[in-house]
């Protein structure tokens, strides 16, 4: 479907005054190029000026068939005609003619003039291109300058090439592919040459394809691209640089059976649609020829990419002539972070166009059908710009939209199309804008804004009556040879009233018999040459939404509106993909202007920057308008009013105010804008809103959304609204919908900021602790506000929770752990909210030792345990050993919420103390909070989980010279494995604890250190202290564990030499009868 919408995209037209009827025109570099009926001459004219003024004249090697311009490069390549035969030729520096110089120069390809000829200075040259076969079609590339020429059956690539006056005599180097061509032909500015140091442009033949099932009868070609066009038939193919190419022989073997299977039955061709990877599959065999200079310049591969084929609809009709194709065109589009000069374009469209209907396809990134332009008449000619379709009618010009800017949006932005930036879709409906009438229109060519039309009244010749004398023979023989046909395969058609029907129409040999396009006949009434300049982007944008307002006050919720809407943006897109930086790239890169402009650089960059400036605050305009009417559009998309505001640039206020319902429907507010709203109060802004609007925005969900008010009160842009009046909204809501715990804590919050303690605490305890920290894991926002998300967002704390840290810190710490173990906040973040609460020594600790008995994640784990290590070794070490029993109780000295004792029972991390610690520990001798720090870390030694490694560079801080200090010392050696020295130095510090440790730590494979280790020791001390009643003691003890653990001659063994029989002949009585027992 095709809208209509009455937008006028011109804005002037002018007469070009030329003295002969034009019979070919072109246009490029800022000249309008035409050539004279049945003339050798060229004429150019300047469509940059008003009037058109002429330019240069110069005279052609013959007559002129085809003409094309090159923007790269500046070159004119014509297909000319003299004494029956055709040939190619390239006029290069044409520009000098307009200077009045005369000299010209011929050369063939590949030899560029020396001696006098270039001395002389630089002259326009003409370039001969031989070819084997007669040329058909020509095609420049507009991004690297190369030639595409068409023959019968072949396709020629030539690639562009610059040469100076220095490297006359060098070798002339092939390139692996043209994108290094462009890269070459770019380097230097197009059209200016200096006299030290002359260019001269040339032609290198790179690949020859052969095409032996089709006939070209247009081509076109762009970077790696070549276009292709038969009578009915569209291919399009890649060229990739590669060092393993298919032989001639190989691509025609590939498909061989198969083109001999259907030759012989195939009457008429059948439609076909074949895209990407299916196009090979096709029956237009293509090889590459070699041209004997690919040892230097590598290989090439080829690829298909589309091959579309149509076949006349003759039940209706219609006539071969009226099904031809034309138009071909490839067309590249540069995205914003592009440098035109040195990259491939990032989008590169297909147009062709039947006389009924137009096809835009995209290449790049998948091969798609964009749009299908269904015209109203008979178009004779289109051209694809980035802004509109221009086609031609034989009494009117028309314009259609495009698509090209949706294409390459999402090529510059992947992730254009969510909840930040939209785009209106690739495959929106095209709209064709108003009509230009003409009479007799023939061409059409578009350089910029400027639009050539060549138009041609004429009456009948001749010639006519003849032929359709012959056309009448013809159809005769038709009805004659396919009702033979129809006869031999036993079908009558006189028994059969559609193959009848079927006959009576003229078809099928009228596709062989076209004729060639027929010259302008002398007995015309006149012609004219117009230059129809159409309107800038922003001016027809202008008149795009003034059009719009029509449908706006009828009805806002229209999809024409919506559609057209959607055109301005595109629109807005398109002039917006080129930056400052490209504009400059590509005046530098291509041909001078033929005015003399006094602006200077500064001022032309000022000017380019306010016409961005304008295109970009124009685009906010359109996308509050298409966020206005997605925002009171269906269910099905409304969601694009949330992206499309937020490109706007206007706040939640300025959208309030424009979605306020109208006085004919109060309370009803559009989907789009609802979804909108919560999106912005869901995701963390830094816009408060004033108490006026935050009530508005209260108002707004009770009455279209009440089941979302509890989240939108917990926004932190709604930080101002007013507690009494929200509170009855809540209140209302609870006695409609219900008791809910986050209801109930939202209502206690309004309380809280009312100072009503009472209340608040009445609303609070309704719930148990447990219920009210599953509602904070329903909205973590009653507790804490962020902007934004991730890691690293800076997290605060709201009212609730800095009363919650007062009044019931287990519930703030219960919640917090929550909401961590359920991916609602990080660890980093936890601890913030608890060093904003002034708290990070007391309930921050208390949290981390809650994350250890909640936590399964062994990171974290690792982490929380190195962190409670050392917070317990900074309080043994910051606070004194010295009890105070009438010491103030401050916020950072407040109880913890778990002692030691808790913690041991509740955490697997926490292990029991062990016995012997019960000796080294000091009994009522310290104060409250330094004895649970010292039981704490012990209890963390005595634990499976806490790595000793770690903690032993922070125990340096604490002494030895205290008994507790000690213990901690000796419990990191022990858990090191250190027995020996752990045996060492209790016996040296605290004897009465050797037997506790070693009943308790030398058990099992350690219990051989019993005499190994502990008994020598305590002999040795003994005698030296033989009054020691705890060595002898501890001595006593050891023997007993020894004579039960060892045999009779091994504990003779261990009796030292020079000890007292009568001592240890017990211990060993005591062995001997065990050994008997056993």
């Amino acid at each position: 479907m095709v809208h209509v919408y009455n937008c006028h995209p011109f804005s002037s037209q002018q007469i070009v005054q030329v003295e002969q009827q034009p019979g070919l025109i072109c246009c490029g570099g800022g000249a309008l190029f035409v050539v004279a009926t049945g003339g050798c001459k060229v004429e150019a004219y300047n469509v940059e000026k008003d009037g058109c003024p002429f330019i240069c004249r110069f005279a052609t090697m013959g007559t002129v068939k085809s003409i094309q311009h090159s923007t790269m490069g500046d070159y004119l390549v014509t297909i000319e005609e003299k004494n029956s035969a055709t040939y190619l030729r390239a006029y290069t520096n044409w520009r000098y003619q307009a200077e009045g110089k005369a000299r010209v120069g011929v050369r063939l390809l590949g030899h560029l003039l020396r001696g006098a000829s270039v001395r002389g200075g630089v002259q326009m040259e003409i370039i001969e291109i031989p070819l084997s076969e007669r040329p058909v079609a020509v095609a420049c590339c507009s991004v690297t300058g190369d030639l595409l020429v068409g023959c019968e059956n072949t396709l020629v690539l030539f690639a562009l090439r610059r040469q100076n006056q220095q490297s006359l005599n060098q070798s002339q180097q092939m390139f692996p592919n043209t994108w290094t061509n462009s890269q070459q032909s770019s380097s230097q500015s197009q059209g200016q040459i200096t006299g030290s140091n002359q260019n001269f442009l040339d032609f290198e033949r790179s690949v020859i394809l052969h095409l032996p099932k089709l006939k070209p009868k247009q081509v076109a070609l762009c970077g790696v691209y070549v276009a292709v066009q038969a009578e009915l038939e569209v291919l399009v193919l890649k060229l990739d640089a590669s060092s393993e190419p298919k032989t001639l022989e190989e691509s025609l073997d590939a498909k061989k059976n198969h083109l001999e299977d259907q030759a012989d039955f195939q009457v008429l061709p059948r439609h076909q649609e074949l895209l990407g990877d299916r196009a090979k599959d096709c029956d237009i065999p293509v090889s590459i020829e070699k041209t004997g200079l690919e040892d230097s310049a590598g290989q090439y591969t080829l690829s298909y990419v589309l091959f579309r084929r149509f076949t006349p609809d003759f039940f209706q009709g219609c006539s071969v002539e009226e099904t031809q194709l034309h138009s071909l065109q490839l067309y590249p589009l540069f995205t914003s972070n592009q440098s035109v000069s040195l990259e491939e374009p990032s989008c590169i469209f297909c147009f062709f166009s039947l006389p009924s209907a137009g096809y835009l396809y995209s290449l790049k990134g998948g091969v798609e059908l964009l749009s299908a332009y269904q015209y109203p008449e008979k178009v004779l000619k289109a051209v694809l710009t980035d802004h509109l379709l221009h086609v031609i009618t034989k009494n009117a010009l028309q314009c259609f939209t495009v698509r090209c800017a949706a294409v390459a949006a999402r090529i510059e932005d992947p992730y254009i199309d969510s909840t930040i930036k939209a785009c209106p879709p690739c495959s929106l409906e095209v709209c064709a804008l108003r009509m230009q009438l003409f009479i007799g229109l023939r061409s059409v060519c578009v350089y910029g804004r400027h639009v050539i039309l060549l138009s041609t009244a004429d009456a009948e010749t001749p010639e006519e009556p003849e032929r359709t004398t012959q056309r009448r023979g013809l159809e005769l023989k038709e009805h004659t040879l396919l009702t033979g046909i129809f006869l031999a395969v036993g079908l009558d058609p006189a028994t059969t009233p559609a193959l009848e029907s079927l006959l009576s129409r003229p078809f099928l040999s009228r596709k062989w018999t076209i004729s060639s396009p027929k010259e302008t006949s002398a007995a015309g009434h006149g012609w004219n040459l117009y230059v129809v300049a159409t309107v800038s982007p922003l001016t027809l944008y202008q008149e795009m939404v003034e059009y719009s307002q029509r449908f706006a006050e009828t009805n806002p919720q229209p999809q024409s509106l919506r559609h057209l809407l959607s055109e301005a943006h595109l629109l807005l897109r398109t002039s917006l993909l080129q930056t400052s930086e490209q504009q400059r790239n590509i005046e530098e890169d291509s041909v001078p202007s033929l005015q003399t402009d006094a602006d200077g650089p500064a001022e032309k960059q000022t000017a380019a920057q306010t016409d961005s400036q304008e295109l970009e605050e124009a685009l906010r305009q359109n996308c509050a308008q298409l966020g206005d009417c997605f925002s009171r559009g269906s269910q099905m998309d409304c969601h694009l009013a949330l992206p499309y505001y937020r490109m706007s640039g206007l706040s939640v206020t300025e959208i309030m105010a424009r979605n306020r319902p109208l006085p004919s429907s109060p309370h009803s507010y559009g989907p789009g804008f609802l979804f909108y709203l919560k999106h912005y109060l869901l995701e963390e802004t830094e816009q408060i809103l004033s108490q006026e609007a935050a009530d508005e925005v209260i108002d707004i969900f009770s009455q279209s959304e009440p089941s979302q008010l509890i989240s939108v009160c917990a926004s932190p842009s709604l930080i101002n609204i007013s507690p009494a009046q929200t509170l009855r909204i809540l209140q209302h809501l609870e006695d409609t919908a219900g008791v809910s715990v986050p209801l109930t804590t939202t209502m206690a919050t309004m309380m809280l900021r009312l100072d009503d303690l009472p209340q608040y605490t009445h609303l609070i305890e309704r719930h148990a602790e447990m219920l009210l920290v599953y509602g904070f894991i329903e909205e973590p926002r009653l507790l804490l506000h962020g902007r934004g998300g991730g890691q690293h967002t800076h997290i605060r704390p709201t009212a609730l929770t800095r009363q919650l840290a007062k009044s019931q810190p287990g519930l703030l710490v219960a919640a917090v752990v929550a909401l961590h173990e359920n991916d609602k906040v990080q660890l980093e973040q936890a601890d913030h909210i608890f060093k904003e609460l002034g708290c990070e020594n007391c309930l921050q600790v208390d949290f981390w030792e809650a994350m250890l008995m909640a936590s399964s994640q062994e990171t974290i784990i690792q982490e929380l345990l190195f962190r409670v290590a050392s917070v317990y070794i900074d309080r043994l070490t910051n606070t004194t050993s010295d009890t105070h029993t009438n010491e103030p109780r401050t916020p950072s000295r407040r109880r913890p919420l778990k002692s030691a004792d808790d913690l041991i029972n509740s955490c697997s991390h926490y292990g029991a103390l062990y016995p012997w610690l019960t000796v080294l520990n000091p009994a009522h001798t310290t104060s409250s909070q330094h004895q649970e720090a010292l039981y704490k870390l012990q209890s963390l030694l005595c634990g499976p989980s806490l790595s000793v490694g770690s903690v032993v560079p922070l125990m340096e801080r604490l002494s030895e010279e205290t008994l507790w200090g000690f213990s901690l010392h000796l419990l990191c050696a022990t858990r090191s494995g250190q027995y020996d020295g752990s045996i060492e130095k209790l016996l040296d510090r605290c004897p009465q604890a050797i037997i506790a440790y070693a009943n308790h730590q030398l058990q099992d494979k350690h219990m051989v250190l019993w005499w190994q280790k502990l008994l020598p020791e305590l002999c040795n001390r003994t005698r030296a202290a033989a009054d020691n009643g705890i060595l002898l003691a501890a001595l006593k003890e050891t023997l007993v564990v020894v004579a039960m653990e060892t045999s009779p001659t091994e504990f003779l063994e261990l009796m030292p030499d020079d000890g007292t029989a009568s001592y240890f002949l017990p211990y060993l009585l005591t062995c001997s009868q065990r050994r008997l027992m056993a």
